[in-house]
């Protein structure tokens, strides 16, 4: 896995047997476990009307984990678990990601949305809108913190020129074109090159002619299949309609990944095209687009016990890595990379009193580093504190060996152990592969000044002979980028995150960063200190000409490596200098992956021959499917507090006001009125449910995923995990693993009471009934 992308993601568990007829996914032991967290008896669940013979089934059922691509969920164990959960749909119904539900889901590039209208109406998370806000918020109307609503479409502004929505169109299986004859390149530099070629082909001939198209190829089971997607790239995004903050991101940090939870977590967006129907850059002279495929809104909601699913884009998971890989994670990444996100959430919070502009930009980082900081944390602790975890990691990985050396298999025993030896030397310069990749990428600016040279390099060739990200169909995306820079970019805090890059590289050893010296332009024998450090910054933003937009997008589009070569400006100085070096680690990456591309495979598939066949691949942005129950910590307990749903009115002994737990008052004052009208749930007294658990598996990306119940409507909207289950990243655990969802009726109560978003509610088919 390479540590250098600074991501890894929640692993994608499997189980499943060979018996006929198939076993259900999941246990189902009517024995509770020892672990409270296990507990499988029904005493939270409220007498129901008509007796539900399926119910004894969810509640006993066990969560096995798995992110499950559509086509795997005509597979026996699905259709058999879903029969004895007594879930309306047919499992096979989810089998086609064109039909609904699942059309309705769309990607944001990093987090999941769904359509809730036939007018592109799109209903996400909240924090998965800052960027949106942070673009139309000034000093004088700070978005991120007081919300939006446009009153009417007139008033819905863009979301930003890099605000895309992509509406799946089609799907492929193109492995047997990425992967046949590639066993027959000797050189792994020459394989990973045909590799793209092959790649940058099939996409080239899928957007052909059609420039509304956005196609991708996915690799799944550690590339050993491939899938091209074809999706609808919607260019117009606007935003409709965003509580406050002290709403959409009540608790804050200190209630991040934790339960009980009380925050409402949703967000709208909506899309528009041409006139023609056809995606098209911002124009006031666009129309809403019209799906295919709407959600649903139910203001029925869910109860204890009840069956939910979770369709949404989850980004990068690590299931199927190695126990060799699992290991370096606990023992050198997790706490390396922690401490540098420790560093980095303290830079965002002292910026908070910049005020003006710097003090909202460093908000929304602060936001992001700590999410990420305390999901690493996790992490880290509960791999830590459950041994059992790592000893289950070590087991299947004994497996998966023990299978490759059975005779016939030896292809595999041999592939599984180069990919050992390749693991290894990948590790050996792990930390100065990481330090230099930070400092190559700490500031905004260098990594703009990085790219522009890589685009004069790549357009110097025939566009197919491009690296992939750089050739004409990328430009449109890179423009947009350089348009909408600004909005996040400010100097102080990339200043800062630059001068810690630098800083953190001098722990190194001066012979494993001879690369520092070259970036910063230092003299032979010349001290590199902090001083020295501060010192070349200070003379760097002063004459730097990359702030300018004017200029940024004309070196984009235009520049040359000799243009490049001749600048002035500090940042693209700085980038020439280590072009060499980019390079030459470039060679060395290309090289391993070369050859990890023949051999990673085999180990995926030894794992799919000792769990039985029944293996969802690793998250990778691209549609998945997750299902199981709503159900809490602790099922067998009655106190409120161990309720799988928070309610109202624990609001107010929560709130403080004071900022994370400064509820509006006007929402105090509706709750102590108990004014929740339609809203109420009998069967949790007559309270207003805010948000509730689930014991579904999800991961980074999947924010804004749609809750869906068993008849495929919306019911909520998953937005965070907890602490308990951050370990099943790595080793999936249905115990401790729960899902915290907004709860669809907390939603369409604050748009109903408190911020006048009737004419949002009837688009959706809701009646408004509340003064």
């Amino acid at each position: 896995m390479n540590r250098n992308a600074f991501f890894l993601g929640l692993l994608v568990a499997a189980c499943g047997g060979k018996s006929a007829p198939p076993a259900p996914l999941g246990d189902t032991h009517a024995t509770a476990s020892s672990d409270s967290h296990a507990d499988t008896s029904s005493t939270q669940q409220p007498a129901a009307a008509t007796p539900d013979p399926a119910l004894a089934f969810r509640l006993a059922y066990s969560n096995a984990g798995g992110m499950w691509m559509p086509q795997q969920m005509t597979l026996p164990g699905h259709v058999e678990t879903f029969k004895n959960m007594g879930v309306k749909m047919d499992a096979s119904v989810l089998a086609d990601p064109l039909a609904a539900p699942l059309n309705a889901v769309v990607s944001l590039g990093g987090c999941t949305a769904s359509f809730v209208s036939p007018d592109g109406l799109i209903v996400t998370n909240h924090h998965c809108v800052q960027g949106a806000l942070q673009q139309n918020a000034t000093p004088e109307h700070n978005l991120v913190e007081d919300g939006f609503l446009a009153k009417t479409r007139a008033d819905e502004p863009s979301a930003g020129p890099t605000q895309h929505v992509f509406v799946a169109q089609a799907f492929k299986d193109v492995t047997k074109e990425m992967r046949d004859g590639l066993d027959a390149i000797k050189d792994p530099i020459k394989r990973k090159e045909e590799s793209e070629k092959r790649l940058k082909a099939l996409i080239a001939a899928c957007e052909k002619g059609r420039p509304e198209m956005r196609c991708d190829v996915r690799s799944y089971f550690r590339g050993g299949q491939y899938i091209q997607i074809e999706n609808l790239d919607i260019k117009d995004v606007r935003l409709v309609y965003v509580p406050a903050r002290s709403v959409g991101n009540y608790g804050g940090e200190i209630d991040n990944w934790a339960w009980p939870r009380h925050t409402g977590d949703f967000s709208f967006y909506r899309a528009y095209v041409g006139k023609d129907g056809k995606p098209a850059e911002f124009s006031k002279d666009n129309v809403p687009y019209k799906p295919k495929h709407w959600l649903t809104v139910s203001a029925a909601g869910v109860k204890p016990g009840d069956f939910v699913m979770v369709t949404g884009y989850p980004g990068s998971t690590s299931r199927t890595e190695t126990a060799l890989e699992t290991h370096n994670d606990v023992e050198w990444f997790y706490p390396y990379y922690i401490a540098y996100l420790k560093e980095r959430y303290a830079i965002a919070e002292s910026m908070l009193k910049a005020g003006g502009e710097t003090a909202i930009k460093a908000t929304v980082a602060k936001q992001g580093v700590q999410n990420a900081l305390e999901k690493y944390e996790g992490i880290l602790a509960g791999l830590k504190k459950n041994e059992d975890l790592m000893r289950s990691k070590d087991a299947l990985d004994k497996q998966v060996k023990d299978w490759a050396a059975k005779p016939g298999n030896e292809a595999h025993k041999a592939n599984i152990e180069k990919l050992e030896k390749l693991l290894l030397e990948e590790q050996r310069t792990a930390r100065v592969d990481f330090d230099r990749n930070v400092a190559f990428g700490g500031s905004r600016l260098l990594g703009t000044a990085m790219g522009f040279t890589r685009w004069a390099e790549e357009k110097a060739k025939k566009d197919a002979d491009r690296k992939p990200g750089y050739q004409d169909r990328d430009m449109p995306r890179a423009i947009a980028g350089q348009k909408g820079f600004l909005k996040s970019y400010d100097r102080q805090l990339d200043r800062a995150a630059f001068r810690l890059a630098l800083v953190r590289a001098l722990q190194l050893d001066e012979k494993d960063r001879p690369w520092l010296a070259t970036l910063l332009g230092a003299k032979k024998g010349a001290k590199i200190d902090e001083a020295m450090i501060d010192k070349t910054l200070d003379a760097w933003y002063a004459a730097q000409t990359l702030e300018d937009e004017k200029l940024r997008l004309d070196l984009l589009q235009n520049g040359t490596a000799k243009q490049l070569k001749a600048s002035k400006d500090p940042f693209i100085q700085a980038a020439q200098r280590v072009w060499p070096i980019v390079k030459a680690e470039e060679k060395k990456s290309d090289a391993r992956v070369g050859d990890l591309m023949l051999v990673t495979p085999s180990y995926v598939e030894g794992m799919k021959q000792v769990l039985g066949g029944l293996l969802a691949p690793d998250a990778n942005s691209s549609l998945r499917i997750t299902y199981g129950t709503v159900k809490s910590f602790k099922p067998a307990s009655t106190a409120p507090a161990d309720w799988p749903f928070t309610v109202a009115s624990q609001i107010p002994a929560k709130d403080t006001g004071k900022e994370p737990f400064d509820s509006p008052k006007k929402l105090l004052e509706a709750i102590k009125a108990k004014h929740y009208g339609r809203y109420a749930v009998a069967a949790l007294g007559g309270e207003l449910p805010v948000d509730f658990l689930s014991d579904l598996d999800i991961t980074g990306g999947n924010s804004g995923s749609p809750t869906l119940n068993d008849k495929g409507e919306l019911v909520g909207l998953a937005f965070d995990g907890t602490t308990e289950g951050l370990a099943s990243d790595v080793v999936f655990n249905g115990a401790t693993t729960r899902v915290i969802h907004a709860d669809v009726r907390y939603m369409l109560w604050n748009m109903d009471l408190l911020d006048g978003a009737d004419h949002l509610l009837q688009e959706m088919g809701i009646t408004p009934s509340l003064p």
